[in-house]
């Protein structure tokens, strides 16, 4: 199953449902190496489901001493695609080795990518 690291609205309940019909059981974590930026949303959809006009969004630093703790899920290849089409086009979906050495997905800014 793909593995997802979460650090903004997808670790919220609500998004979960919207999304994916179900809770999401994870495990906490830190991705090294990127920053915590904010994005604004537009996106009627994502507005709703979120609550939210602000989201955080990762931006690349490369500097290992930067850290963003967040959680760990575990989808199945459906929820993963759901997951793409919650996320807005600021966006882009890329591989990562967490600090425990789990290998994930994350959703990092797509202007870095």
């Amino acid at each position: 199953m793909p593995k997802l690291f979460s650090y903004g609205t997808l670790q919220q309940k609500n998004v979960q449902l919207a999304n994916f019909g179900r809770e999401l059981t994870g495990s906490k974590d830190v991705l090294q190496g990127y920053i915590i930026g904010e994005v604004e949303i537009t996106d009627e959809r994502v507005l709703r489901e979120s609550g939210k006009a602000f989201h955080p969004i990762l931006r690349f630093s490369g500097n290992v001493a930067d850290e963003v703790p967040g959680t760990v899920f575990e989808l199945t290849d459906v929820e993963l695609a759901q997951a793409d089409d919650y996320e807005v086009d600021a966006y882009v979906r890329v591989k990562a080795t967490l600090k425990s050495g789990t290998a994930c997905w994350i959703y990092a800014a797509a202007e870095h990518a």
